[in-house]
């Protein structure tokens, strides 16, 4: 087997994760932040700030769990039996957001419903998938290439601590999404909502931080022995800079910046969990060679990759640039 392919598809599949993470996260952090909006005119505004993207940028969830079942089927057969339970309540919960999402906008007379339902589906599809970033990590017990634990494994103190950390780092997104997409008193409010966002993320982020190479051998090796200490000693360096920039920005009134920031937060965040996990795709036992599919089928898939990747790259970039600007009130997609 070409040690290069399994390689280049994690590398897809990493890609596609943190695009979900950052584009999926903002709008369902726009849902977590719903029922703290004082008027139903200020909860229309949050809605369409993501009316034109929130099902496209689902995509990514799809690439990536399509990526891993077609690059990665050993890998993908012992991780859904170990994570069925978040797994299929988290994509409920997506479903149920995305009805709430239309519904809302012609059921006037059930509106508080839709409301509950958007911001509700909006929490579990988060919490969820922290939740599931918490069992992976922990690890799965495999024997004989096959799952071999219970249904409940994932529950644990550790995938909880992720799945708040989840919520609490998306509505963060979403706070700093409002900034760059609306003014006056929902802008505001996304203001004061951030800074104190910020703090907990930072916090969350260091217990994961800390909790992580005290729990688990593997990862204490991988960040402290030498010489790595000091080729990854730059990261957690860069994470603390970036966490004080973004709390100058929001402090100083800036509004594009605090949400790219954030960004970066998240994508530091998932280079810490790459590099504590890989190369396994199913800590602590299976690798991406030990899990890849046969050389012939990842060279087919690659070659739909290669051609259909820039296609929603470019599709994605054309929308964003053009529901460019600031939404106001009584403005929208619907």
């Amino acid at each position: 087997m070409e040690w290069y392919l399994p390689v280049i598809w994690g590398l897809i599949i990493g890609v596609a994760v943190i695009m979900y993470v950052v584009l999926d996260g903002f709008d369902l952090g726009i849902g977590i932040l719903f029922p703290f909006a004082k008027e139903e005119k200020e909860r229309d505004v949050m809605m369409n700030t993501v009316a034109p993207f929130w099902d496209g940028n689902e995509t990514w969830l799809i690439l990536g769990g399509g990526g891993l079942w077609v690059a990665f089927p050993k890998a993908y057969a012992v991780v859904m039996p170990a994570l069925y339970l978040p797994v299929i309540i988290m994509l409920l919960a997506l479903v149920f957001r995305g009805v709430a999402f239309e519904f809302r906008w012609v059921a006037a007379s059930s509106r508080r419903l839709w409301n509950f339902a958007f911001a509700a589906g909006s929490l579990v599809a988060a919490f969820f998938q922290g939740i599931i970033l918490g069992g992976l990590v922990q690890g799965i017990t495999v024997k004989d290439g096959a799952f071999a634990g219970g249904p409940l494994d994932w529950a644990t103190p550790f995938a909880l601590l992720c799945g708040v950390g989840v919520v609490v780092g998306y509505a963060l997104l979403g706070s700093t999404w409002l900034l760059v997409k609306t003014e006056g008193a929902v802008a505001d409010r996304a203001r004061s909502h951030a800074i104190p966002l910020l703090l907990a993320v930072v916090v969350l982020m260091g217990l994961v931080s800390l909790w992580t190479p005290l729990a688990f051998d593997r990862i204490a090796t991988r960040w402290f022995s030498r010489p790595n200490i000091f080729f990854l000693a730059p990261v957690p360096i860069i994470t603390a800079g970036l966490t004080y920039l973004v709390w100058h920005w929001l402090k100083t009134g800036r509004e594009m910046l605090p949400f790219f920031g954030t960004i970066g937060l998240f994508v530091l965040g998932f280079l810490g969990l790459a590099i504590s996990t890989f190369p396994y795709l199913v800590p602590p036992s299976l690798t991406v060679w030990q899990t890849a599919a046969a050389p012939p089928s990842q060279i087919l898939m690659l070659f739909g990759v290669i051609f259909l990747l820039p296609v929603v790259l470019g599709y994605i970039v054309f929308v964003y640039w053009i529901f460019r600007g600031k939404v106001r009130e009584g403005e929208g997609y619907h």
